[in-house]
């Protein structure tokens, strides 16, 4: 690739030389879990097998989410919502599924409770070896610390970790990040990206904000899919109905 090319999300490995970096979107088949542009997974060995090592029971109808310059670390781990056991009676095993006349109780296995999608919003990090439970969502900017078990939903640029999850700190004060939420980077054009890598990687919110004035008028993704991305438990609902307003808005326009 040209020194000055802008790389290309559909890239398959876009590190020259190193197979363990893989890009989720070229890779991803199933039509149950939807990548963003240059999310990628970092495994030394088994980076191309990430749908079927690293996403786990996942039959559907749930669906796995992540979203744009997404990172993650060897043995992150999504666990969907086919893990889950009958935990209304005396015992917890699935009869059904070892065939016979059991079969005919599947409706115990396939008549469970469901947390819903998982979603993982953009410019998330998550650390090695992490485990990521059914139906969590992590808002965008989060960080996951290598070997946690998040059960529980992570508010917009928050640094969450530990077995299970808890909050530790939060990247920026409350207003920085309704601020880094309405600059929205990751949905600027790719051309306006490269020429301010330098001030989206190591610059100030107000520096994106700066910057924010001159890209197209950002669009957040379907409301069905990244509400709780977008707005977690903990964070301002009135932030997220604004932002959920000009979704609506614009889906009318």
């Amino acid at each position: 690739m040209a020194e000055d090319a802008v790389p290309d999300p559909m890239t398959l490995h876009p590190v020259a030389g190193r197979p363990r970096v893989v890009l989720l979107k070229p890779l991803i088949i199933s039509p149950l879990i939807e990548v963003g542009e240059f999310s990628y997974y970092d495994d030394p060995e088994f980076a191309d097998e990430f749908e079927t090592r690293n996403v786990l029971h996942h039959y559907g109808p749930d669906r796995l989410i992540i979203g744009k310059f997404c990172a993650f670390a060897a043995g992150t781990t999504f666990i969907m919502n086919g893990a889950n056991h009958r935990m209304s009676g005396v015992s917890t095993f699935p009869f059904p599924i070892m065939g016979g006349a059991w079969a005919s109780h599947i409706d115990l296995v396939t008549d469970l409770p469901s947390r819903g999608d998982t979603v993982i919003g953009n410019d998330v990090w998550i650390g090695g070896n992490a485990t990521i439970m059914p139906g969590v969502h992590i808002g965008h900017g989060a960080i996951v610390s290598t070997a946690s078990v998040v059960t529980k939903n992570v508010p917009d640029y928050a640094i969450v970790g530990g077995n299970p999850a808890t909050h530790l700190k939060d990247r920026y004060t409350h207003d920085d990040i309704q601020s880094l939420l309405r600059t929205a980077w990751w949905n600027w054009p790719i051309e306006l990206i490269t020429d301010n890598i330098r001030s989206i990687a190591s610059g100030t919110v107000h520096d994106l904000e700066q910057i924010a004035p001159t890209a197209p008028r950002w669009k957040i993704q379907p409301v069905n899919r990244f509400r709780v991305a977008c707005c977690p438990a903990g964070r301002s609902s009135s932030a997220g109905r604004m932002r959920i307003a000009r979704v609506n808005r614009s889906a009318r326009s």
